[in-house]
């Protein structure tokens, strides 16, 4: 390249289409870069001041230079001024304020300018080569790529795509899979970012979504959508699970991914490193759907929590540990397919927990109501299970239980309101003993118990539930799982993590709506305290008639002090 600014015009043209064919980018970019270079290179030559200008013909390859200056009646800038009388010299009929062209002739650069003048080529050819690499893949993710492992750095595998490189990361690699250099590898791209190094090009081998493109390309079916893949979870490596739905009544979807004699999923198996993967009917109804995430186990029975978000499986005894599976692997992967956190229990631990629910509302019910064990274990079963729902249900539903009379329900329904009424007198005393201010209790959609509940947070003012974040307030609990380490271990839970723990009033059922209500309505006196600032226009006299009187005293002192 060092010859390249003093060659002939054909050595010029020949040296810029090989580096176009080379690095795969316009011709007119690798002209551009060789005009900058001979600019640069003439500017060291002639002199930085001076505004010299390159151009090189495409075609012929004829170089022209040249120095643009300005016509103006007084020199002060020599260097990119030129005065009238020597403007006519260069071109007739300039006048003062043009811009006109004074021809150099071609320099013959030296060793250090040619050097100079590679850099800038070989930089702007860089340049031009990664941007177009990112304008190539940056519309590319969730592709799947093929190239050749180039290297292994810290972990992560360096992958060349041809004419550009992409990493995969660690956590994004198959576990116990090996890398070795020089072997193809197949992948997604997840990621394309531009970086002042060129492209960054972040792949997957773990991620759900290069599952789902390999099956479309070994099942015609997906790829044409008569089959969707509306559901994949995975443990890269050891187990995956998909819920596909045919468009198509007389296609098997099931049947179409797994093959002849399974040749379709063993492909995609085999492309996994031996992946197992179960493929479920996928089903709208949320209860079905997870029986058959939870294949092989058979599921006696479903109880929906559409409030929590949860959702209670009962299954037989023999069958809890085949349902949790090996270190939960199987309810893991069933919650990750239907976007539900799943509870596993065994009919034992149901018929348990029924009858502990069942025992405490009635309980609850024989104290609050002031009724025998006979009518509130009645209302249990019919499916009550809090005084609200007694106190404020229709008269004529509660009427209607069998062995109940309008009398007797008008009755429970006034005991259930008392009921309600001293619970919030307890815990209207409990909020002021723990020095919940009273202003708090005038924010909407807080009870008496949530005060309480803040107040045992140590939110007791409006400043600070006005400081918290609505996710900080209301955001429901998660809990983690219920698993076991063996079919006859007890049950376990893994420890709660920091973002499980939820808001301060998770537990109360408030949506995000209503905590905006909450939050804005606690700092609305922060607005009120505002007072709008007044800007003084009065004349000179009045703010010195406005003035204190010692303010006055002071400035006649000032003016006696300046007059002697």
């Amino acid at each position: 390249m060092a010859t390249a600014i003093s060659a002939n015009k054909a050595e010029l043209l020949a040296i810029a289409n090989a580096v176009a064919s080379e690095k795969m980018i316009d011709k007119a970019i690798v002209i551009e870069a060789m005009e900058e270079a001979i600019q640069k290179s003439a500017r060291n030559r002639y002199g930085a001041e001076n505004d010299i200008r390159a151009k090189l013909d495409p075609q012929t390859g004829d170089l022209r230079l040249w120095r643009v200056v300005e016509v103006v009646e007084e020199v002060e800038d020599y260097f990119k001024q030129v005065d009238l009388k020597a403007a006519q010299k260069l071109e007739k009929g300039a006048s003062v304020g043009d811009f006109i062209v004074d021809p150099l002739p071609p320099v013959d650069l030296g060793r250090i300018d040619a050097q100079s003048a590679k850099q800038v080529i070989f930089q702007k050819v860089r340049d031009a080569e990664r941007e177009r690499q990112f304008e190539e893949f940056k519309d590319r993710a969730d592709e799947i790529i093929t190239g050749v492992i180039k290297s292994v750095e810290f972990g992560h595998v360096i992958v060349n795509l041809g004419r550009a490189e992409g990493v995969i990361r660690r956590d994004q690699q198959i576990p116990r899979e090996a890398a070795r250099v020089g072997e193809r590898v197949r992948a997604l791209i997840t990621k394309v970012e531009r970086n002042n190094r060129g492209p960054q090009i972040f792949l997957s081998r773990a991620h759900p979504d290069f599952m789902r493109k390999l099956f479309a390309q070994e099942v015609p079916e997906i790829y044409d959508g008569i089959i969707e893949i509306k559901a994949a979870a995975r443990d890269p490596g050891s187990r995956a699970k998909i819920g596909v739905i045919s468009h198509d009544s007389s296609i098997d979807p099931v049947g179409a991914c797994v093959g002849m004699k399974g040749s379709r999923v063993q492909a995609v198996v085999q492309e996994l490193q031996g992946e197992k993967i179960d493929i479920i009917p996928w089903s709208e109804d949320t209860a079905t759907f997870v029986v058959n995430a939870l294949q092989p186990a058979t599921v006696s029975r479903v109880v929906l929590d559409e409030e929590e978000g949860r959702i209670e499986v009962v299954v037989p005894d023999d069958q809890l540990s085949l349902a949790i599976g090996r270190r939960g692997q199987n309810v893991r992967l069933a919650s990750q397919l239907t976007g539900h956190q799943i509870d596993i229990m065994t009919d034992e631990e149901a018929a348990e927990k029924r009858s502990k629910e069942f025992s405490e509302r009635s309980k609850m019910f024989e104290e609050e109501l002031d009724v025998d064990e006979t009518l509130s274990q009645l209302l249990v079963a019919e499916g009550f299970a809090e005084l609200e729902e007694v106190a404020y249900v229709q008269l004529d539903e509660l009427a209607a239980i069998e062995g109940f009379d309008e009398e007797l329900a008008e009755e429970l329904q006034s005991r259930a309101q008392e009921a309600i009424d001293r619970q919030e007198d307890a815990h209207r005393e409990e909020r002021r003993a723990l020095g919940v201010e009273d202003d708090l209790a005038e924010l909407p959609h807080l009870s008496e118990a949530m005060l309480v509940t803040l107040g045992k947070a140590g939110l007791k003012t409006l400043d600070d539930v006005a400081d918290l974040a609505t996710d900080e307030l209301i955001a429901k609990k998660r809990e983690a799982p219920r698993r076991r380490n063996n079919a006859d271990g007890p049950p376990m839970r893994r420890p709660q993590r920091e973002q499980d723990k939820g808001g301060v009033l998770g537990d109360y059922g408030l949506t995000e709506e209503q905590g905006n209500e909450i939050i804005m309505a606690a700092r609305a006196h922060w607005f009120e305290d505002e007072e709008p600032q007044t800007v003084s226009s009065g004349s000179e006299d009045e703010e010195e008639a406005s003035a204190p009187p010692e303010a006055a005293d002071t400035q006649e002192a000032a003016d006696a002090d300046s007059t002697q």
